[in-house]
């Protein structure tokens, strides 16, 4: 292989990002949410970044502290046509309440949905798959033009994500974690120290929320997330699973 060959297989968009989520790391892998936010939005990736939102129960504290850097910020909201109605009743009540002017609410393509899943049954028999469809392939589409987005996802809510930077690569693009490090004590005092309404789902004993069929009440002592996809062995949608092409943590 001839040396400049090497040099262009070496300097790939993944690898490049690979390498800025590294410096990245390195230079803000410290700082707040909010510095975090703000560098990202008006100095690493202005005009290019989205956020990106499941507007479900623990989602109002990095959209309030969005709305506290920059209410114009793109927001991606995928409706996957399975959701709960709280859930798009919430979207709609927390973006009017924090001033959020650019939420994008993203659904599938109705001709993949007739191919693949034409009775709504899909996720009894592949569940990955369903998920796919209606929530990663939605979210590749919305995300054309954009070289950055941001997520909600922290630490504590399950071992795959246990060990995540602040800054990932994803593929070329970066992904950009600011509450990675938060817990669910200081999600829990931002809440009610800005007042921040709470999704409806959560007194009834959802502290994770997804779509109707794949999500369930959890019990005292559980994991945040036992009750989604119980019983399917996922933990994950798809869209934070790079390796996952067939196809939650937003």
């Amino acid at each position: 292989m001839a040396p400049l060959d090497v040099l262009a297989k070496v300097e790939t968009p993944d690898v490049v990002a690979a390498a800025q989520a590294t410096t990245l790391n390195a230079l803000y892998g410290e700082a707040s949410a909010h510095d975090i936010l703000k560098v990202a939005i008006e100095d690493l990736f202005p005009g290019r970044l989205a956020l990106v939102s499941s507007f479900g129960a623990e989602s109002a504290v990095l959209l309030h502290i969005l709305s506290e850097v920059d209410r114009t910020l793109p927001v991606i909201f995928l409706d996957t046509g399975r959701l709960f109605a709280e859930t798009l009743q919430y979207r709609t009540q927390l973006a009017e309440y924090l001033g959020l002017t650019d939420v994008r609410t993203v659904t599938p393509d109705p001709e993949r949905l007739a191919a693949k899943d034409p009775h709504r049954a899909l996720w009894m028999t592949n569940p990955d798959l369903c998920c796919f469809v209606r929530k990663t392939e939605p979210l590749q589409r919305a995300l054309n033009g954009f070289d950055a987005w941001v997520t909600g996802r922290k630490r504590f809510q399950n071992a795959v994500r246990s060990s995540l930077p602040v800054f990932e690569a994803d593929g070329h693009r970066i992904k950009v974690n600011p509450l990675i490090d938060w817990t669910v004590a200081d999600l829990k005092d931002h809440a009610e120290k800005h007042r921040l309404p709470e999704h409806p789902l959560v007194a009834q004993g959802y502290p994770s929320i997804g779509c109707v069929p794949c999500t369930s009440r959890v019990l005292p002592g559980e994991d945040p997330r036992a009750g989604r996809w119980r019983g399917l062995g996922k933990t994950e949608c798809g869209i934070h699973v790079d390796t996952e092409i067939d196809g939650s943590g937003i």
